[in-house]
């Protein structure tokens, strides 16, 4: 039995003419805002940057990629990492212009003071995967 396979699924259908469907609901929502904005401010030239900015955002929204991909993932993605929680770590760096034998002294020191994070691979990811928590629950909460 031959079945028909389908070609062509990850291009969108043109719907309005040359415009897919969310190509056309970008434009209209921007259309649509714009409209808004002149009717409530009234005049033509109050309302005529935020005009243009919306309806450049619409169209950037609807025509403009990114390595292949629609604007509105950018704009996710921009969303994502301005809201969300951030975990910064910071890893000392070696000084180049330190002295071999105050380099060695350095390195003798910080491998003194900087403890050894876990002798297991399990503690680590366990650690990885309750960041907020503190590593050592007995010793670091006094």
């Amino acid at each position: 039995m031959r079945f028909q396979v389908p070609q062509f699924i990850e291009v969108e259908d043109k719907i309005f003419g040359q415009l897919t469907l969310k190509q056309f609901i970008y434009l209209a929502g921007g259309g649509g805002l714009s409209f808004a904005i002149y009717r409530v401010l009234d005049s033509l030239i109050l309302s005529a940057v935020p005009i243009i900015l919306i309806m450049a955002f619409s169209a950037t929204l609807a025509f403009y990629r990114i390595n292949n991909k629609p604007f509105i993932f950018v704009v996710e993605a921009a969303f994502k990492y301005f809201f969300s929680s951030k975990l910064y770590i910071w890893k000392k760096g070696e000084n180049i212009k330190v002295e071999d034998a105050d380099q060695q002294e350095a390195k003798k020191y910080a491998s003194v003071m900087v403890p050894k994070i876990s002798d297991s691979k399990l503690k680590d990811l366990t650690w990885s995967l309750d960041i907020k928590e503190s590593m050592y629950t007995d010793k670091n909460q006094k």
